[in-house]
């Protein structure tokens, strides 16, 4: 076939299929053009899944009445003025595509009146074409009405899904802005039922009350971290390791403000929680990096969904400190829930008392991390406790002044080891033991793969191995943890917990959970008073002591309150 030029309404519906992929996209595209205009009320209104209809309208700055017209050409903006601004974008659209890749899929109409101006303008138009232009009176700012959503693109509008599915979109794209812009008033209407209205107080709680409710907005925990010399920036909201989610849709990332999608930001916020959360759940966070514009590039994705980095590895290492940082500063002890039958009730805010766990000192900043207010826990951290006994062999009971407390042994041991052997490694400390007579050991093909991958990790680690024949190799020392196991032994359960630490992401914690794991004292172990008591010393020196490194608590608390509640005392 002979190569022609498309025609003007077809290149017009393939470039507009880049843009605008379902009505979500139209709200999307024209929710950044409010804030870019400075706008602090923006209102949304939907029929049908907003097929039918979307209205957005804004009290932004408006467009000039001798530049509406412009507006609908394919690449006219107001925010680029020259090639070298595309390395340093600071406004959320910058293309001049939105509103002509929209019209030619929609019929669709302007009005707006930009600051100063008498009187306003009005367009109209129908899949692309402007059909009437005239001034018209209307308040500062502006009101898009879009109709007929692809209305010329039967194919296109027979993808999308129902209604509610699509209307489901629309309400996840304003409340994702409204967590990041607090300061703009957000409302959303559908099908003449108001289901958003944030106050646009610039209060970020009250944004989370209204989207989330008021239990999840009290535990949220802000962050807000700050490089002067750099001018990085974290800030946000995540969730305590209490509250958690079956998927990542609850995972909210947004880069200079611009709302984006990114495995790096997401893999970085869930290393952050590792050893905190269950496995298979995944935390909610509403967060903004402020990056300089020069190290991020915006004009890699048609629908600017995605960013590059320029130091995308630096990027996942700040955000992953300054939420582990906060998320270790606000760990919970769980609270046991009352016996079945029996009516929760909130436990009173706790007398001040001594602190237990005491954080260990840091080598780098710590974030401003400010508490939720009105927390029903009993402080971030527990007072003092004193062993009472064993139960099962398993747990240690101990007393403490707001009630009882049941430690996990076998947890809490692996979370000691787990911290001292990555702070030893840290600090290239890691003692091992020599073996008097080395162990020769036979690998399998699979311990043999690990050996491979984690070499360097095990001798940081303490293990000492010599290649001694095909698949064998002699064992001459061995992590001081593990004095008193069977040497041998030992290297082959470590090799054979790797792939099962696997959901730890970075490789240096695999091993330091595995070799913990292995370490930590079992359950059913018998232990002497004193041994229990060293065992809460050692977990109140941890960062960290109220999780395992898979996530499982070291401890419940049954509080006072509820004991007293249980007995008939209250």
């Amino acid at each position: 076939m002979p190569i022609r030029i498309l025609p003007p309404d077809v290149a017009s519906k393939i470039a507009a299929g880049e843009v605008v992929e379902r009505p979500a996209s139209v709200v999307k595209e024209l929710l950044e053009n409010s804030l870019d205009a400075g706008a602090s009320s923006v209102t949304v209104e939907i029929q049908e899944g907003g097929v039918e209809r979307i209205r957005v309208t804004d009290n932004g700055g408006g467009i000039p009445g001798s530049e509406v017209e412009l507006a609908f050409q394919r690449h006219a903006t107001s925010k680029l003025q020259g090639p070298e601004q595309l390395d340093s974008v600071a406004t959320l659209g910058f293309r001049g595509e939105a509103l002509p890749s929209i019209a030619a899929v929609s019929r669709l109409s302007l009005t707006t009146r930009s600051s100063g101006a008498d009187a306003g303008y009005g367009v109209h138009s129908e899949w692309g074409r402007i059909t009437r232009s005239t001034p018209e009176g209307c308040p500062q700012g502006a009101s898009v009405n879009v109709s007929d959503l692809f209305g010329n693109l039967p194919a296109r509008r027979k993808f999308l899904k129902s209604n509610a599915a699509e209307t489901s979109r629309v309400h996840d794209v304003v409340a994702r802005y409204a967590l990041v812009y607090p300061g703009v008033r957000f409302q959303l209407t559908v099908d003449g039922r108001s289901v958003i209205t944030t106050p646009g107080s610039g209060k970020g709680r009250e944004t989370l009350l209204v989207l989330y409710g008021p239990e999840v907005a009290a535990a949220m925990l802000e962050v807000s971290v700050h490089d002067p010399d750099t001018g990085w920036s974290v800030e946000g909201f995540i969730s305590p390791p209490s509250v958690n989610r079956a998927n990542r849709t609850y995972m909210t990332f947004f880069i200079n403000k611009r709302w984006i999608q990114s495995r790096t930001l997401s893999y970085a916020l869930e290393q952050a929680y590792y050893g905190l959360m269950p496995e298979k759940r995944y935390p909610i966070s509403a967060i903004n990096l402020g990056l300089p514009y020069e190290d991020v590039d915006v004009n890699s994705h048609p629908a600017k969904r995605e960013v590059r980095l320029r130091q995308e590895g630096r990027v996942f290492s700040t955000l992953q400190r300054a939420v582990r940082e906060a998320l270790i500063a606000h760990s919970p002890v769980p609270q046991m829930s009352p016996p079945n039958g029996s009516q929760a009730v909130a436990a009173p805010p706790p007398a001040a008392g001594p602190s237990f766990f005491p954080r260990a000192a840091f080598s780098v900043p710590r974030p401003t991390v400010q508490s939720p207010p009105d927390a029903a826990a009993p402080g971030q951290y527990p007072p003092a406790l004193k062993v009472v006994g064993q139960l099962k062999l398993t747990y240690i009971v101990a007393e403490g002044p707001e009630g009882m407390f049941l430690v996990d042994q076998h947890a809490a041991h692996e979370r000691v080891l787990f911290d001292k052997l990555k702070l030893d490694a840290d600090q290239r400390t890691t003692p091992s033991q020599p073996l008097l007579d080395p162990v020769a050991v036979e690998l399998s093909p699979s311990q043999l793969e690990v050996l491979r991958e984690q070499g360097d990790s095990l001798q940081t680690y303490g293990f000492q191995l010599e290649a001694f024949g095909d698949g064998a190799y002699l064992l001459r020392s061995v992590p001081q943890a593990l004095t008193g196991q069977d040497p041998g032994k030992s290297l082959l359960d470590v090799l054979d917990l790797v792939p099962f630490e696997g959901l730890v992401h970075q490789q240096e914690d695999v091993l330091a959970a595995s070799i913990a794991c292995h370490s930590a004292i079992r359950a059913g172990k018998p232990l002497a008073e004193e041994e229990m008591t060293a065992l809460l010393e050692q977990l109140e020196a941890t960062p960290n002591p109220h999780t395992c490194p898979h996530g499982r608590p070291t401890m419940i608390h049954f509080s006072s309150y509820h004991m007293e509640r249980e007995f008939g005392r209250r």
